[in-house]
């Protein structure tokens, strides 16, 4: 068994964290000593990995919370666990994500990658803020993707009831997530806390194997022959979490700024996407939170 690790007095969450390189990050923070917060939507699989993960390290600072991340109720669930049991947050990973082939739906009756990947990062961060305000230097990374590229994100058709595709839907929920991120590090930046998003690479995980078919085929066709392991993934997210200083509202890829697409770059779609998923999480929001509206610079 490895020597205890060091307690850093630092609590980090991290959604996603029970497999691929939401793992290998969560591996990674215990070994620094922080206390670490794994989400996942499996009980058996995260009660596994936590057991995994305290005889890997050494950090018996482990714990495992589970929730189904496209229902906002259990986003506000998770929120609620979280803030009864720490009063300080320093960090949050938003890294819980998936591709859907064929068009679904979540429980609230919004597309449900749309749910999972933007919504969830979204509302989880709202309710999370005051944590991470209590920090005195939180940080909140989301995990984006370079597939955001040539994405258009049309908010005035969310339901992609016409036309759906899996990949045109994840391509947007990765799109959201830059943007996002830029709108929140404009607001979050007066209280100390620092937003970044990154792209991990194209990883050998299990991400897509679910939906079956030709395009799991391809996809893990694809995975052996181009892919980088979670390994090197999972170190992108660790650095972006432990880097002294980071670029606020900033994308890296390789550990380093990079420039995102133009349409990722647009303040205007920033703040309406923002108004946007303020109003399909509203009824979950702690009220009289709503955040102050950001200048269009």
């Amino acid at each position: 068994m490895p020597p205890s690790a060091t307690a850093t007095g630092r609590v980090s969450v991290i959604t996603g964290a029970t497999s691929g390189i939401g793992r290998v990050a969560a591996a990674g923070l215990a070994r620094r000593g922080d206390t670490v917060i794994l989400v996942g939507r499996d009980p058996a699989r995260g009660q596994a990995a936590l057991e995994q993960l305290v005889a890997e390290t050494g950090n018996p600072l482990l714990s495992f919370l589970a929730a189904d991340l496209s229902s906002m109720a259990e986003v506000r669930r998770l929120a609620d666990q979280l803030r009864a049991r720490h009063d300080r947050i320093d960090l949050l990973v938003n890294n819980a994500g998936a591709l859907f082939q064929r068009r679904r739906e979540s429980v609230d009756g919004v597309e449900l990658t749309f749910a999972l990947n933007h919504l969830a990062y979204f509302l989880l961060t709202d309710l999370l803020t005051g944590p991470l305000q209590r920090s005195g230097a939180g940080r909140v990374v989301s995990v984006a993707s370079m597939a955001h590229r040539n994405a258009v994100l049309n908010l005035d058709d969310l339901p992609l009831v016409r036309g759906y595709s899996g990949w045109r839907a994840y391509q947007r929920s990765k799109l959201a997530n830059i943007l996002f991120t830029r709108a929140l590090a404009r607001r979050l930046s007066r209280f100390g806390i620092t937003a970044a998003c990154l792209h991990p690479g194209f990883i050998a995980t299990r991400f897509g194997d679910d939906n079956g078919g030709l395009f799991a085929l391809a996809l893990g066709a694809a995975k052996r022959l181009f892919a980088e392991s979670a390994e090197v993934g999972g170190g992108r997210i660790l650095f972006l979490a432990t880097a002294l200083t980071l670029e606020p509202g900033a994308y890296y890829v390789r550990n380093r700024v990079s420039p995102p697409s133009a349409a990722a770059q647009s303040e205007p779609a920033a703040e309406r996407l923002w108004q946007v998923s303020l109003e399909l999480t509203r009824q979950w929001r702690d009220p009289g939170a709503e955040a102050a509206p950001a200048p269009i610079s």
